[in-house]
């Protein structure tokens, strides 16, 4: 089958219709950081396990649904440019210059 997608849809391929690729490989890169650590620090099975599920989930749930439907990455970028340029402009309503 062929489909014509018009030029103004945004199409981005998905891993099982509803996380895209770059954000699965980074929840996948955290989660194996995350794994590392958690065997690092922690000697019992069970703490293991619930130490990593409730660090991990959290950050998994987020990517999925997204943060007002924006992925993850696309978050991470917009706080980095923030952070890089951070110009605070403040308008006060009240206190309006007479000129």
């Amino acid at each position: 089958m062929h489909f014509i997608f018009p030029k103004n849809y945004n199409f981005k391929p998905k891993l099982l219709g509803f996380i895209e690729y770059s954000t699965a490989i980074l929840d996948v890169t955290l989660g194996v950081i995350l794994y590392f650590l958690v065997n690092l620090i922690f000697k019992n099975i069970n703490l293991k396990i619930y130490v990593f599920i409730s660090l991990f989930f959290p950050i998994l749930l987020i990517s999925i649904l997204g943060i007002n439907k924006e992925s993850i990455i696309s978050v991470f970028k917009y706080v980095f440019k923030f952070i890089k340029n951070q110009k605070i402009y403040l308008y006060d309503k009240n206190n309006k210059m007479n000129l």
